[in-house]
């Protein structure tokens, strides 16, 4: 049976797009959402910031912190804005479908590409899923995706050589939605460097044309100032990717790419070199940059691999069975196609409660939870922090809250004038227990009482006026317990919160309860742990 390449082509953008579209459960997708609303609806940029009333407080911790904050809340406006309106057409499925597109766009120019300097539909689509292996560790429903995107659109354009035109144009539209935008610089210089003159031209105009944006030119300066942030610092996008370790294809395809230009280096031109060279550099010196690595790497691949010979005619149908069974389990397992936002991550009771108790003190709230209190309740409630990294000293004070503890913890909460709390009581890639939570349930902390709680969140407010019913703080046990399961029944990879339950309620003498969650904890998936299994053994004697 033959099997024409526009039916595997079809298949495999099926396939990437059902691999792309998982549910919303980005913290910082809220954020976007309401900024991206504000724009729509006031006709002006978020500056200064109405969703926080931390924004401004404080001394700059490093020159041109405020050029930072002010460039972080209003370099995205176009894509945000965007994403709100395609919300407010189709909900939360037609921005997972939005998501996905972008990626799978992305994904399938690569492939485009590598299938036209390859000569074959066969690297088409070996490329395609290369870079999907480490695109879908990306796929977070952030304006990102529009600088990936369109750095394939330039490359493609390039390689034609037409529509030049478009370049500055696309450049403006790109620097007013994500401040990647100077990989555009990038990839046109590379392409530039010994061309004609007419390419030079166009070069010029695309870099002058980027200017076109709230923060004009700026973006080299805040680059610089991003290193000497210790909040950036701490985030894993800026942090360098793991060379032995997950995604796994991004050595791999590092290396195989970096060998076949040396293997090649005399037919290798000087743009690939250049391009190369500059994503490399990018990929190794931030996790975030490594899907750059991921798509270049297998164009270079396709182009220069030294060893070509015909695929038997057998290879069409097994290909294109392959991609349907691919899709078909991706549906049945419910992996693919998830139309959705993963609410049960979120404070949406919490928030529900704060709204309809009118509770609009000054609230401290936890990191992960900012991006949707603002979605939620914002301006009319503000934040204390949330993922826009807008000032480096509340974050430190943030930080000493509810983690240090002690009169300092006082001090920062009395300083701000918070009355209102709203907590989760882990960060689940560590299994970390915030200490503040355990505080407040043993009375460490006076004055704050308990007045909401569910499997995603506590609320506490400081002298909570008359009327409002008080919980017992032994609920935080059960609060503790619950919060913990719902993820690791939605996602056992987070487990570790049940290990740090465990070791805790063994602390305190509650064997049955240490037996619960050390149970649930070892029958995750997770590295060996003799100390748990050994501890979970005593217990079950």
């Amino acid at each position: 049976m033959r099997v024409g390449n526009k039916t595997l082509v079809v298949l495999t953008a099926l396939c990437l797009l059902g691999l792309f579209s998982t549910e919303i459960a980005d913290t910082d997708f809220w954020w976007h959402l309401k900024t991206g609303e504000y724009v729509v609806s006031q006709r002006k940029l978020p500056a200064p910031d109405p969703f926080s009333y931390t924004a401004d407080a404080g001394k700059p911790a490093y020159a041109g912190e405020e050029k930072v904050r002010y460039f972080n809340l209003t370099h995205e406006w176009l894509a945000q804005a965007v994403w709100y309106l395609v919300w407010r057409a189709g909900g939360f499925p037609a921005v997972v479908l939005w998501k996905a597109a972008l990626l799978a766009a992305f994904c399938g120019l690569g492939g485009a590409l590598a299938a036209r300097r390859g000569g074959s539909i066969w690297w088409g689509l070996a490329a395609a899923g290369a870079t999907a292996s480490v695109a879908h560790w990306f796929a977070a429903d952030r304006p990102a995706l529009v600088s990936w995107l369109l750095v394939a659109v330039f490359v493609w354009i390039l390689e034609r050589e037409r529509p030049l035109w478009i370049l500055p144009l696309l450049e403006v539209v790109w620097a007013n939605s994500h401040g990647g935008f100077f990989l555009g610089w990038v990839v046109v210089g590379a392409y530039a460097a010994g061309a004609p003159r007419r390419l030079w031209r166009i070069a010029a105009l695309t870099v002058a044309a980027s200017a076109l944006n709230p923060n004009h030119v700026r973006i080299a300066e805040v680059l610089l100032a991003y290193r000497q942030s210790y909040l950036q610092q701490t985030l894993v996008e800026w942090s360098q990717p793991p060379l032995w370790g997950p995604p796994y294809g991004f050595p791999a395809l590092l290396v195989g790419g970096a060998a076949v230009l040396a293997l090649g280096w005399k037919r290798v031109k000087r743009a690939d070199w250049l391009l190369f060279a500059a994503f490399a550099a990018a990929g190794l010196m931030a996790f975030r940059n490594i899907v750059l690595v991921a798509w270049l790497a297998p164009v270079m691949i396709a182009a220069y691999w030294p060893w070509r010979r015909p695929l038997p005619a057998i290879a069409g149908p097994l290909a294109a069975a392959g991609l349907v069974a691919a899709l078909a389990a991706g549906v049945w397992q419910g992996r693919f196609f998830q139309l959705r936002a993963a609410l049960w991550r979120f404070p949406e009771g919490a928030a529900r409660f704060l709204a309809e108790r009118r509770l609009t003190q000054p609230m401290f709230n936890t990191y992960e939870y900012g991006g949707y209190l603002i979605w939620r309740l914002g301006p009319v409630q503000r934040t204390f922090i949330d993922g826009r990294a807008l000032n480096e000293s509340v974050y430190r004070d943030y930080q000493k809250v509810i983690a240090e503890g002690g009169p300092a913890r006082r001090e920062i909460l009395e300083r701000f004038g918070v009355r209102v709390l709203v907590l989760n009581a882990f960060e689940y890639t560590t299994g970390t227990l915030y200490p503040l939570v355990l505080d407040l349930a043993r009375g460490a902390e006076p004055g704050w009482q308990l007045v909401f709680q569910d499997a995603q969140a506590l609320v506490w407010v400081r002298d909570p006026p008359a009327g409002m019913p008080v919980l017992d703080r032994s609920q935080v046990v059960d609060h503790l317990e619950a919060e913990c399961r719902l993820y690791v029944e939605r996602d056992p990879e987070l487990c570790l919160c049940a290990r740090t339950l465990g070791f805790l309620f063994l602390q305190s003498g509650d064997r049955q309860r240490a037996q619960r969650a050390l149970g649930m904890y070892l029958t995750s998936p997770r590295e060996p742990d003799p100390e748990a299994e050994a501890a979970y053994r005593r217990l079950i004697r």
